[in-house]
């Protein structure tokens, strides 16, 4: 080889580089001649030459003089990958023309070892970036390979004089290179591992003290730069000396920076007497940087991909330090050249399989996260067992941030750190109790700050320290609730510190998602753990403010109830204008035991007692109309209208006229004196809970809880399947109350009564008519007495007129008529209109189908001329 001509170290060497000054002279660029021509990435499983390779059983002086007989062959082959492939049929060729000089041929016996060698690249990487760049740092062993001291110069048809010389300077062949060949992508492993194989044996060959190896990272936004560079020093060297100073790494970047820009390789007598580089920080005794060769690694499109660096060229004698001579330059230039070959297929086949397990991961994670999980910390630790052994890190710690807290010290409330212990082929995951004083949370607190990943790689502490950390945000707000840190990254092979690559930022990265969503769906637990126990709090209250005292409900338990005539409500006429509270509620008791509801069900009387005084505080009396006395006239009228209709009582089940009566009564419960349309509009937090027929829902939910509230039980003697039916028999009619509902089925109504009324077998007509007696009785002060009617009709419309006022106060906008008190003098007008397109229509359909039913419709009909005998007069005055 080139050294064998015994040139100077002032020589040019074959990059056109002038030893001495640096220089870069007009000469050709070196070309690689040795075995990694067969390393082009341009393969195909469907080529030919997938059938041959040099692999298992080939000896290596078979392939070495193939190649140096066909040297100007693997030349040009080198120059054209880019653009031509080499046709396989064309290798078998010349294979087979050197076998039968041999007397046999050697098919590829290794699937992975022809992966390696020749086809067509394919031109797209699956799921990840074009290429993974990755750095590896390497040192040479103790042992060191010394280059021959006298060579004869090759010539270019001299197979035995290559064979003595060999691709390593040596008379034997590469074992690095004969080992990749033969093993192929399955002895590859990772990249990292490559490339630490391929510099260990490098600088063995050049007998460096220290070994540096780069590779270009491609950025996010389409930029490039060198990956963290690591140096390992060798045995001999002191923890401490500058090989691992910050002035020492930032002269090594510089100059792998310097090869990787320029493309050239760079040789240095002593880089203290260059003035491209700036050594005065670098000052330290005890280990002085002298020779340096530094060469860059290209791809087959002769691509910068990175560098690789040797220091300090030791003699085989006395250790002295001594310059690295053509033939080293030549040698790990052509070893860098197979590495820059092999590269793009061996990241292709760790992508594949990093993708592989990356997605295997995100799978646990995403079941991870949906399965139930009652203890953060628990859920922390099952990702960290996740994601420690993929990434080889040895801790993972989570950061969780204080509710609405800045960047301080104090910014975290508590961390959660899980180790990885590695049992032989397995590893054990625990939790490392620790207190926040004990962890470093400086990282943490920039990732806080800069709301970015962090990746440290820091070479200049012992031991080493690698670092990853990522913030985990709210999906919502985007505020950082957490942070995510990975630290002490081991090497798989040779179990040193290694530095987290671009795989490990992104899979930590979708690990934050999901941790986010974990971390949202822990604190949306707990705060509806404080929710649910807050309504707890709340409906104690609550319970104790509808409680009737211990003295009322013995009053009305020990009372003697009127009859239902001497309390006069089996007339439609009645009205709860003028009676105590005490006469209502036994007014409402009688009707129970009337309807034989309280026999009937087992309902025990001083719960019934109870209830119904329960009911009556659930209303509120600061509201004009609806309060409990519309409650207790409709619950009055639908008793009415039970007593009276034989075919009612016939017809409907017990079951039936149990739910209208506790419908009635409880229809209008907790009624704020507004409707449904200001809810909405003012978005209050009914509105909110259930959308439509908000206060409808909302009087359900109350009269669900007075029936559940204890010592209000009258439902405790049915099964569960009557409870259930009697409760969706209850709410049906409740809803039913809100006319929108109304209007919406009345036309089906009206129908069935003109075509011979209900069909009793037929449950959808069952419950409409259901429906259609809760409107009835909800809208029966229509038919009341005029003087009642009138001063309902004037309690109706201060309510309306009130929210109208807050309508205009609240939201700058103009209320409907009924509810505009500008219209106060238009009531007449606005009660004919409600009369005809309500009351009316519904009356006189129940009166076609229940005769029973007529009082209603002969009171509806009193009023309505009433109304428009105002009317009249309020025309007459008006014309005055």
């Amino acid at each position: 080889m080139a050294a064998a001509d015994g040139e100077s170290p002032r020589a040019v060497s074959r990059s056109g580089r002038d030893r001495s000054s640096g220089q870069v002279l007009e000469k050709d660029q070196p070309v690689v001649t040795s075995a990694g021509w067969f390393f082009s990435p341009l393969w195909s499983p469907r080529s030919k030459t997938h059938r041959w390779g040099f692999g298992k059983g080939v000896e290596s002086d078979r392939v070495e003089a193939w190649l140096d007989d066909h040297s100007d062959f693997a030349r040009s082959y080198l120059r054209r990958t880019s653009e031509d492939m080499l046709s396989g049929r064309m290798v078998e060729m010349a294979l087979s023309s050197q076998s039968s000089r041999e007397g046999h041929r050697t098919p590829c016996s290794n699937p992975h070892a022809c992966m390696l060698l020749l086809g067509r690249r394919r031109e797209s990487y699956p799921l990840s970036r074009p290429s993974l760049w990755i750095s590896s740092p390497s040192r040479p062993t103790p042992q060191t390979l010394t280059p021959s001291g006298s060579r004869s110069p090759r010539t270019p048809h001299s197979p035995h004089s290559a064979r003595r010389t060999g691709p390593c300077g040596q008379g034997e062949g590469c074992g690095w290179m004969m080992g990749l060949l033969g093993g192929g992508l399955s002895m590859v492993g990772s990249v990292t591992d490559l490339c630490r194989r391929a510099l260990l044996h490098a600088g063995e060959v050049v007998t460096a003290e220290c070994c540096w190896l780069s590779l270009v990272r491609m950025d996010l936004d389409g930029g490039s730069g060198l990956e963290v560079v690591v140096s390992l020093p060798v045995k001999e060297s002191r923890k401490g000396d500058s090989s691992r100073s910050q002035a020492h790494l930032e002269l090594v970047k510089g100059m792998m920076g310097y090869v990787v820009a320029t493309g050239f390789p760079l040789n240095i007598r002593d880089a203290y007497e260059d003035p491209r580089f700036s050594v005065h920080m670098d000052q330290t005794p005890a280990y002085r940087l002298k020779s340096v060769l530094c060469v860059p690694i290209k791809n087959h499109r002769h691509e910068v991909v990175g560098a690789a660096l040797v220091i300090n060229k030791r003699s085989s004698g006395h250790g002295a330090c001594c310059l690295f001579t053509d033939l080293d330059e030549k040698m790990l230039s052509n070893h860098m050249g197979l590495l820059g070959m092999v590269l793009d297929n061996a990241q292709l086949y760790e992508n594949s399989r990093q993708e592989a397990r990356r997605s295997q991961v995100l799978m646990d994670l995403a079941r991870l996260v949906s399965e139930e999980q009652r203890s953060l910390e628990v859920l922390l630790g099952k990702m960290a067992a996740i994601i420690l052994p993929f990434t080889h890190a040895q801790y993972c710690t989570f950061f969780i941030t204080k509710e609405g807290s800045t960047v301080k010290l104090d910014s975290f409330s508590h961390v959660v750190e899980m180790e990885c212990e590695e049992l032989g082929p397995t590893c054990q995951i625990f939790r490392r109790e620790c207190a926040m004083t004990e962890v470093d949370s400086a990282p943490a607190l920039k990732v806080l700050g800069s709301m970015e990943t962090l990746n440290i790689y820091d070479v200049t502490q012992d031991p080493v320290r690698t670092l990853i950390c990522c913030p985990i945000r709210n999906s919502k707000t985007h505020d950082v609730i957490a942070v995510c840190q990975l630290m002490a990254k081991q090497s798989r092979v040779l179990g040193e510190p290694e530095a987290f690559n671009g795989y490990d930022e992104r899979l930590l990265e979708d690990m934050a998602v999901y941790c986010s969503l974990a971390l949202q769906r822990a604190q949306t637990a707990h705060s509806m753990d404080r929710l649910r126990a807050r309504l707890e709090v709340m409906k104690e209250v609550l319970s104790h403010h509808i409680t009737p005292s211990d003295e009322e409900i013995c009053a009305l338990q020990k009372v003697s109830i009127p009859s239902a005539q001497s309390l006069r409500i089996l007339e439609f006429s009645f009205t709860g204008f003028g009676l105590a509270d005490a006469d209502t509620t036994q007014a409402t008791v009688r009707m129970f035991l009337d309807l034989n509801l309280v026999q009937d069900f087992n309902i025990d009387y001083k719960n019934l007692c109870q209830w119904v005084l329960s009911v009556r505080r659930c209303y509120r009396t600061s509201v004009p109309y609806h309060n409990w006395s519309h409650g207790l006239s409709t619950a009055q009228c639908m008793f009415a209208m039970l007593m009276a209709t034989e075919q009612l009582q016939a017809n409907f089940s017990r079951l039936e006229v149990l739910a209208l009566m506790i419908a009635t009564l409880n229809h209008d419960l907790d009624h704020r004196g507004v409707g449904n349309s200001y809810i909405e509009r003012s978005q209050q937090p009914i509105a909110q809970l259930y959308g439509h027929s908000s206060l409808e829902h909302h009087h359900y939910a109350l009269c669900l809880f007075i029936l559940n509230n204890p010592g209000c039980q009258i439902l405790s003697g049915l099964s569960q399947k009557d409870y259930q039916a009697l409760l969706a028999m209850i709410q049906r009619a409740i809803l039913a109350t809100d006319l929108a509902v109304f209007v919406e089925r009345r036309a089906e109504f009206f129908a069935l009564s003109r075509t011979g009324g209900v069909c009793w077998e037929n449950e959808k007509h069952r419950d409409l008519l259901r429906s259609m007696l809760m409107t009835a009785s909800d809208i029966c002060a229509i038919a009341k007495p005029w003087p009642v009617q009138r001063k309902i009709a004037d309690l109706v419309a201060e309510e309306f007129f009130a929210q109208g006022d807050r309508e205009k106060h609240n939201f700058n906008i103009k209320p409907i008529a009924v509810m505009d008190r500008d219209n106060s003098t238009r009531l007449p007008h606005m009660q004919v209109d409600y009369i005809d397109s309500i009351c009316h229509p519904l009356y006189q359909a129940l009166s076609g189908m229940f005769a029973s039913c007529s009082p209603l419709l002969d009171g509806c009909r009193r009023n309505r001329e009433n109304w428009q005998h105002l009317t009249g007069m309020e025309k007459e005055e008006g014309e005055l």
